[in-house]
This record gives C-alpha cells, structure tokens and sequence, in this order.
C-alpha cells in the first residue's frame, strides 16, 4: 500500500503524531523516510479539509527542532563511540565514508551546515548527533536548528500544500475541459458522418431514377 493511500486510513490526530514522531526520530539520527511521510501527509492535507496544513507544519517543525536538540544531546554525551556504533547498527547510513563527507560539511560550514543539512537527506540524519560530537556551542546549534526546523518542516507542508491545491485544481478544470471537447468531438464526428451518409446516400439514389427515367 502506497505511503498516501495508508494516510488515507487514520484520522487526522494519527497523522499529526506520526509526522511529528517520525520526523523527530529521523532528525535524532535514526533512518526513516520522514521526508516521503511529510510530502505525502501535505498532499493529503491539499485534498481533504481533515487535515489542518498548519497544524501539520507545526508538528513537522516541532518534531525536527526536538530531535534534532536530543540527538545532539547524545551525540555530545557518546562521543565517537556512539559514531562507531550507529555504524555498526546502520552501515548503509553510518558507513565511515559517509560519517567523514558530514565531518568535512561540519568544518568548512559551521553551523550552517545544520541548517542546510535540513535539507539533504544525509546530513538531516547526522546533523543533531554530529553536532554534539564535535561539541558544536549549544546556542549556534540552536540557532541553526530552529531556523532551519520551520524553514524545512514548515516551507515543505506550504509548498507541497500549495502545489496540491494548485494541481486539484488543474486537474478539475481539465477534466472538465476534456469532457467539453469530447462532447465537442463527438457532436461533430456526428455532424459529418450524417453529412457524409447524406450524400452517400443521394449518390445512389441519382443512379436508380436515372434508367426508370430513360425507359419512359
């Protein structure tokens, strides 16, 4: 079952748990599709008044601010060894290559790299543990975390949002365009035939009357 179409499923509450949850747990350094949740769960916002768009951004923005602060909590108390043991847990995510590309982010860029990093997959894994293992100051963490939490969390719900209504939108207008131009096809698919049938018809008719005509 798609990721939507299970959405589809639970009430609106469900949804805004699980948004803030999973996107929380993935934020803390745990591999979970908290992007694909996000994008399916404001798609699904666009097309049902159930779900509130901003009540969604809220907790997508909470989840990401509060994971990513305790995954740099433990990642500041374990040190490396807990580096080596998410690698050993996750070798597909925490792979030593990967662990030294996010290191190499984290000294050329600072605290911008958490704020950017909200934005790549990889390092929206690693950014709140790294940080504390690099014993990155709190409040530049912070700071970063936070603008980079509403900008991501919230900035995805309102375009994805934003792009739904726009394309349910669309898509009804088209749908309503094709059914004019069908109808329109259709009309004068029979306008022609009947056109054509008429004068099909009148050409035999000529060559009937024309022998009664001679034999008199």
């Amino acid at each position: 079952m798609h990721v939507q179409e299970w959405l589809e499923t639970v009430p609106a509450v469900a949804v805004y748990v699980l948004v803030g949850v999973v996107i929380g747990l993935e934020s803390l350094g745990i591999p979970l599709p908290g992007e694909i949740i996000l994008v399916s769960s404001a798609l699904l916002a666009s097309q049902h008044g159930d779900i509130d768009p901003f009540v969604l951004g809220a907790c997508a923005t909470a989840g990401a601010i509060i994971g990513d602060s305790i995954g740099y909590a433990i990642g500041r108390k374990g040190g490396r060894p807990l580096l080596a043991w998410l690698g050993g847990k996750f070798p597909r995510h925490f792979s030593e290559a990967h662990i030294a590309t996010a290191e190499r982010s984290f000294e050329k860029w600072g605290m911008w790299a958490v704020f950017f990093g909200r934005f790549v997959a990889l390092l929206r894994i690693f950014a709140g543990p790294l940080a504390g293992v690099l014993r990155m100051p709190y409040w530049k963490f912070l700071v970063a975390n936070v603008f980079g939490g509403i900008l991501w969390a919230g900035g995805t719900t309102a375009v994805i949002y934003y792009v739904g209504v726009v394309a349910e939108a669309w898509l009804k207008r088209f749908s309503w365009v094709g059914l004019v131009l069908a109808v329109l096809v259709g009309l004068t698919s029979m306008l022609v035939l009947k056109r054509k049938a008429r004068k099909a018809a009148a050409g035999q008719q000529a060559p009937e009357r024309e022998p009664v005509a001679a034999g008199e």
